[in-house]
């Protein structure tokens, strides 16, 4: 049962109970309106608590050996020298506007 069906009913409930002026030996109205609201105020209670979960404070442990694949921490060593990451065809362009032409593997100069 979701809202609306809770905000339905109480409003049929109350409809029933206090405008309904009608007069049954086996069936009375006004307790059958007011069952009927809170029903629906049940409703809108359950409908609520299932949108909003309390929150808990729980806390999961992870075994430290299973912690440490999972380290995001630098390592404490880093690279002694500088690694060029350029593409090579603009490393050859660098190199010949230097003036420090290199012949290329393969090539005849």
């Amino acid at each position: 049962m979701r809202i609306g069906a809770g905000i339905a009913l109480t409003a049929l409930g109350a409809i029933i109970a206090f405008a309904v002026r009608d007069t049954s030996e086996s069936l009375n109205l006004t307790a059958l309106g007011i069952i009927i609201m809170l029903a629906g105020v049940a409703g809108i209670w359950v409908s609520y608590r299932l949108a909003n979960p309390r929150a808990r404070d729980e806390f999961t442990v992870i075994d430290p050996s299973v912690e440490k694949q999972y380290n995001t921490d630098p390592p404490e060593q880093v690279a002694t020298r500088q690694i060029d990451v350029t593409p090579s065809h603009l490393r050859e362009e660098r190199q010949d506007q230097a003036g420090n032409r290199q012949t290329r593997p393969g090539s005849t100069a």
